[in-house]
């Protein structure tokens, strides 16, 4: 069976025990993995021997890691307006604040060079009130992180996150206009964008510069004044029949990676993603080669 796209998971969202994840993505047929949480820690602060065991973990499998799902620039910056209370803040294990992030930075470079993951996954600050006065300091922060991963031939993957600056295809695409880097590039998240507010599909989606979408993340939900309500990929709000032919049409050459959110049916996460994955694989396989 010939899959449209390659498909990968965030671990973590399978299990906090990287083995088993592995071994259920792989059942899945997937063939990348995103390291975020692993060995009950935040992937910035893994030790490089730690990095090794991962790595090994996911090569045993047949599988690569693809992007270090980092928390870079996931924090509050200085000197703004009050940060918009109205977005769940995801931190995964990380407590990292504005001035750890020089450090953080190059801790996140060396692990993603350890790892062998091309990708190194980031963010734009927590979320404003007021994102427009804040523009000009997010566009410096990413446009140094490009700079800065240029050297060292990695890409960085800015993700559109509700919680944060840069939420929808609007914001990422006037970002990315700004910031006119080669080795800035988009982690693209629909159902991220749903949150924010935007249509993410046609629309936001619609405005992206597609030689800069490196990335896709796939979940799915239903959205009330921000709040989203989680569930099946493919089954809620999300347009994601039309995200993914645009995405072939258009050339898309990357992962589609799953990053599931759904608790699941009785709270069980893992069945959430086993149930999410499938869903996935159909999305991509061609009508032809359905069963």
């Amino acid at each position: 069976m010939t899959e449209l796209f390659r498909l990968a998971a965030i671990t973590d969202e399978f299990s906090p025990d990287l083995a088993a994840a592995l071994d259920s993505m792989a059942e899945l047929g997937m063939k990348g993995a995103e390291l975020r949480v692993v060995f009950g820690k935040n992937i910035a602060d893994l030790t490089l021997e730690e990095v090794d065991q991962a790595r090994e973990a996911v090569h045993a499998r047949g599988m690569e890691v693809i992007s270090i799902a980092s928390p870079l620039l996931k924090c509050v910056l200085p000197d703004a307006p009050e940060v918009d209370a109205r977005f769940q803040q995801d931190v995964f294990a990380s407590r990292h604040t504005y001035a750890d992030q020089p450090g953080l930075t190059s801790r996140t470079f060396a692990i993603a060079r350890q790892a062998g993951a091309p990708i190194v996954r980031v963010f734009s600050y927590w979320r404003v009130v007021e994102p427009e006065k804040v523009f000009d300091r997010v566009a410096a922060a990413l446009r140094d992180l490009a700079e800065k991963a240029a050297g060292e031939e990695l890409i960085i993957g800015l993700e559109n996150e509700a919680a944060c600056n840069i939420a929808t295809g609007a914001e990422t695409a006037r970002l990315l206009e700004a910031v006119d880097h080669p080795n800035l590039k988009v982690v693209w998240d629909p159902a991220n964008a749903l949150v924010a507010g935007e249509e993410p599909f046609p629309y936001g989606y619609g405005l992206l510069p597609k030689g800069r979408v490196a990335h896709v993340h796939a979940k799915d939900c239903h959205v009330e004044n921000h709040k989203p309500s989680w569930g099946p990929l493919g089954e809620c709000a999300v347009d994601w029949k039309g995200q993914i032919a645009a995405l072939q049409a258009d050339g898309y050459g990357g992962y589609v990676s799953l990053e599931t959110h759904w608790c699941g049916p009785g709270g069980n996460k893992h069945r959430a993603s086993m149930i999410c994955g499938a869903n996935l694989r159909t999305l991509v396989t061609p009508p032809a080669q359905q069963v």
